[in-house]
């Protein structure tokens, strides 16, 4: 198995936070940390695979194109599930993310499964130790929430892709963000937050503190502006787009809180 792991300082306070708090989630057994079964590595490597952007739907396989030997960057996407699959169906697989423990649930499944991975420790808003235009297709389920500004993200993810890449990306609607989590654990939609919003400035201390002792990551809102616009303010072209509900969101009994999109880098870097 050929592994990198090269490391990128993260940029601020709050990756080094949200870095810790996703290492507790692994350790706490989180449902995006646990590593797929041998079985699903053994029907990916017979062409017999899927992968989510979102909790639920199956990503479209034309959106993916041909894996044979296609460089693809799992984004913020460590945790031992899409990284091995997409390797065991023929890619060339890089995977950057800021969590220690979820790269190491993807060396841990490709140790097991005799796979070829690479993994770069890093903050999806700064790939820097990423060549530009090196991958042909970019993976980048929900995890934009936790970072407060994603245009950045867009930009790297048009950098480093080639010309006629594309981007499959997953992500919450900012609606989902004005309800009182307290209110929804509880059964219960109760509006209280105004977006945008963000833990760090809409949560009391008191509930600030328990987020921390929980070891749970801080999120932030992002508009449909910022998701949709962001992408084609960095040159990218929309191609399609799904929603998707949770079985084990309450919201998604009301309406369909995620959002994943297909955009592409114009093969002509003119248009």
């Amino acid at each position: 198995m050929n592994e990198e792991s090269k490391l990128i300082q993260p940029l601020d306070p709050l990756a080094r936070y949200n870095r810790e708090a996703w290492d507790q989630q692994v350790e706490n057994g989180q449902r995006w940390t646990q590593p797929v079964e041998a079985e699903v590595i053994a029907r990916a490597r017979k062409g017999d695979w899927e992968i989510v952007l979102t909790p639920s739907r199956p990503i479209p396989k034309n959106w993916f194109g041909s894996l044979s030997n296609a460089e693809v960057l799992c984004l913020a996407s460590g945790g031992g599930q899409q990284v091995p699959i997409l390797a065991a169906a023929g890619a060339r697989v890089t995977v950057l993310d800021n969590s220690p423990r979820q790269l190491e649930q993807d060396r841990l499944v490709a140790r097991r499964e005799g796979l070829e991975i690479r993994t770069v420790l890093g903050d999806m808003r700064s790939m820097t130790k990423l060549g530009g235009e090196s991958f042909d297709l970019i993976v980048h389920p929900c995890s934009n929430c936790f970072v407060p500004e994603i245009q950045p993200v867009w930009s790297e993810c048009f950098r480093v892709l080639k010309a006629g890449g594309s981007l499959l990306a997953g992500f919450l609607k900012s609606v989902t963000f004005i309800f009182d989590e307290n209110a929804v654990s509880e059964g219960k939609l109760e509006v209280r937050h105004r977006l945008p919003y963000s833990d760090q400035s809409h949560l009391t201390q008191a509930e600030i503190q328990k987020l921390q002792q929980a070891g749970e990551p801080l999120m932030f809102s992002h508009s449909l502006e910022q998701q949709i616009g962001g992408q084609l303010r960095a040159g990218f072209q929309l191609v399609d787009l799904y929603e998707d509900r949770d079985s084990e969101d309450l919201m998604s009994n009301y309406f369909a809180p995620y959002l994943a999109t297909h955009a592409r880098k114009p093969a002509d870097p003119a248009v």
